[in-house]
């Protein structure tokens, strides 16, 4: 097969940040995952949508809000929600502002759950992310991150 002419291949130093890019973006959240498994319990799904509850006003959150934080359809975020709910660390509570939305809403013992998981996977973000790098390399990395998320667009919308 022949390579089409009128593509805009890779340049070499591009191909070898692109191979990084997608190793860190495929290894980066099992090794954050097992990591959790282990210490907390918890997947990484998990711990994401108890930690955005517990960043929100009064500790609750719309299911829909939250699955665009979490970058979760619906039916997954639904999933998640309802271990969380078995578990005892989340409740679901009607919006009271609109009864069409349902609200996720930590409870005390979620609370607990998400802040004693806290500072293992602070630690683990840390040694795989950030102790290896200068902080000119962390000040790049955070730019770089930010404008390939701006480039992707709002959550939900394909771009081409």
């Amino acid at each position: 097969m022949e390579p089409e002419k009128g593509a805009r291949w890779l340049a070499p130093e591009e191909s070898e940040a692109w191979l990084a890019v997608w190793t860190m973006t495929v290894w980066l959240p099992v090794r954050l995952d097992a990591q959790l498994r282990q210490d907390s319990d918890l997947s990484l799904p998990e711990y994401h949508a108890l930690s955005q509850i517990s960043m929100a006003p009064e500790r609750t959150l719309r299911l829909s809000e939250l699955a665009v934080v979490a970058n979760m359809t619906l039916s997954h975020l639904s999933r998640v929600v309802s271990r969380l709910e078995k578990a005892g660390w989340v409740r679901r509570i009607p919006d009271p502002a609109d009864g069409r939305y349902t609200l996720a809403r930590l409870t005390d013992e979620g609370w607990h759950k998400v802040a004693a998981a806290a500072p293992e996977h602070v630690d683990a973000v840390r040694r795989y992310v950030f102790d290896s790098l200068t902080p000119e390399q962390k000040r790049a990395l955070g730019e770089a991150a930010a404008r390939v998320v701006e480039a992707l667009g709002p959550p939900g919308i394909a771009r081409a």
